[in-house]
């Protein structure tokens, strides 16, 4: 069984972010990037996978600028067998991504599609559930257990009561929770080896997809900086400042 993991390039998360200061976007310009933590942890689940012989092939695939070359080289490192870059300079939107991730999908013919739950810049969580409905296969969203058995796939879920275990039939698109797995880390010699492995790049045109943005951002800005606290002298000046300054009593 193949299973395809798409990877998002993205500003490392220990990194602080900072506006431009035309207020159009998050400044990227010098500022290590990475891969998304939540596709990190879809490739691993992936290896797994195959360590455990239920998957023969795992294709990753990333779409944007051409730097996401790296991204998929760390993947390849992690143990993909090949990779995919759909190149573009557009800003790409979940409903682009998940339309390229379809035609990708028809393309390769997968057993399964893992990937993260979200991307740790936009925070969007939607490419995953698109790309089901475009493709009208079954999903199960933040997965905290896979297990593949047969002809089908069973998914332990998080949901806000608690745990809730599903079985679908495959193909299958999985995205991941925090919880499913640790990533390895990734060796130097695998790091060698991964730039041998197999990159093929291409266009959104070539997919016959259409990546022009459907939202546009009017304005970024950072949140409001925090005011210095005060001391009181009493109980009496505490009560009458939240009452008649903070207005919450």
């Amino acid at each position: 069984m193949k299973v395809l993991v798409p990877v998002k390039r993205v500003v490392d998360f220990n990194v602080k972010v900072r506006v431009k200061s035309d207020g159009s976007g998050v400044d990227i310009a010098n500022v290590k990037m990475s891969m998304n933590p939540f596709d990190e942890i879809a490739v691993e689940e992936a290896m797994r996978l195959k360590e455990k012989g239920v998957v023969t092939e795992v294709v990753v695939v990333s779409c944007g600028v051409a730097q996401c070359q790296e991204t998929l080289r760390t993947a390849m490192a992690i143990g993909a067998d090949r990779a995919i870059l759909v190149e573009t300079s557009e800003e790409l939107q979940p409903l682009a991504v998940a339309k390229l991730l379809k035609a990708l999908v028809d393309k390769e013919q997968p057993g399964l599609v893992i990937l993260g739950k979200q991307a740790i810049d936009d925070d969007c969580n939607q490419t995953g559930q698109m790309l089901a409905a475009l493709a009208k296969l079954p999903q199960a969203t933040f997965a905290s257990k896979v297990v593949v058995e047969g002809g089908s796939v069973q998914v332990t879920r998080e949901v806000d009561g608690g745990l809730e275990t599903i079985k679908l039939k495959l193909p299958a698109v999985i995205t991941t929770d925090l919880r499913l797995n640790e990533p390895r880390y990734v060796t130097l010699p695998n790091i060698m080896k991964a730039k041998k492995k197999p990159l093929e790049t291409l266009k959104p045109a070539d997919l016959g997809v259409d990546v022009a943005p459907r939202i546009k951002t009017l304005k970024v800005s950072e949140p409001p900086k925090r005011g210095a606290g005060v001391k009181v002298p009493d109980v009496a000046t505490l009560v009458a400042k939240l009452k008649n300054e903070a207005k919450v009593i």
